[in-house]
């Protein structure tokens, strides 16, 4: 019952996150000021990465749901074949995003390592499929998501650090980090508590 709560709730923002991609894509008077000038400056990338993004999120949420998994499995393999597509493409434009970010070197380098993370885990997860390794495929994808996750846990912090008095400047370079790193984390955490209980320990 908990995990299902986890997943509804997970599910529900994600979707939230998605949605606002979409309508900061395709109607330009919705744009917040900083999204519009990412617009301006670099069309092609924030274009890619909002849309692949948005694919992604809702995807990835519904292929951590079991009953869907097993129920549609055929469903489910293709549509982690579009994950990962979409992880790929939001990733590497995001990339080139993270090369020109707001915040200095700090972000640049948190965003840059989120967007080679998010890719490379998306990657290592296809090739564990691939090789009939399932369960290392599922810690991959586990972790993959929780990166995917970052737009979630990016768009929770700003508001925080608004809330908080923290001048955007500020708080920004320390998001860039903060959006993603402690998801991973928990993660791995989840992942070791698992093995534990499966062992009996």
């Amino acid at each position: 019952m908990t995990r299902s709560i986890a997943w509804f709730a997970m599910t529900f923002l994600a979707v939230g996150v998605a949605g606002y991609a979409v309508v900061s894509l395709l109607l330009p008077g919705a744009r917040t000021g900083f999204v519009e000038e990412l617009f301006l400056d670099t069309p092609v990338a924030i274009a890619l990465h909002l849309g692949g993004g948005a694919i992604a999120i809702v995807l990835g949420a519904l292929q951590l749901s079991k009953k869907f998994r097993n129920k549609y499995l055929p469903v489910h393999r293709r549509l982690g074949q579009v994950y990962i597509l979409s992880v790929v493409v939001s990733g590497s434009a995001g990339f080139l995003l993270a090369v020109e970010s707001t915040g200095g070197l700090v972000s640049h380098f948190g965003f840059g390592m989120m967007a080679i993370v998010w890719v490379s885990t998306a990657l290592v997860a296809w090739q564990k499929v691939l090789g009939r390794d399932i369960e290392a495929h599922r810690a991959w994808m586990l972790r993959s998501y929780a990166v995917t996750l970052a737009a979630v846990t990016l768009r929770i912090y700003l508001p925080l650090s608004q809330i908080a008095g923290i001048p955007f400047e500020e708080a920004y370079p320390a998001i860039s980090w903060m959006c993603w790193v402690p998801n991973l984390l928990f993660v791995e955490w989840f992942m070791i508590q698992k093995t534990r209980k499966a062992a009996g320990q």
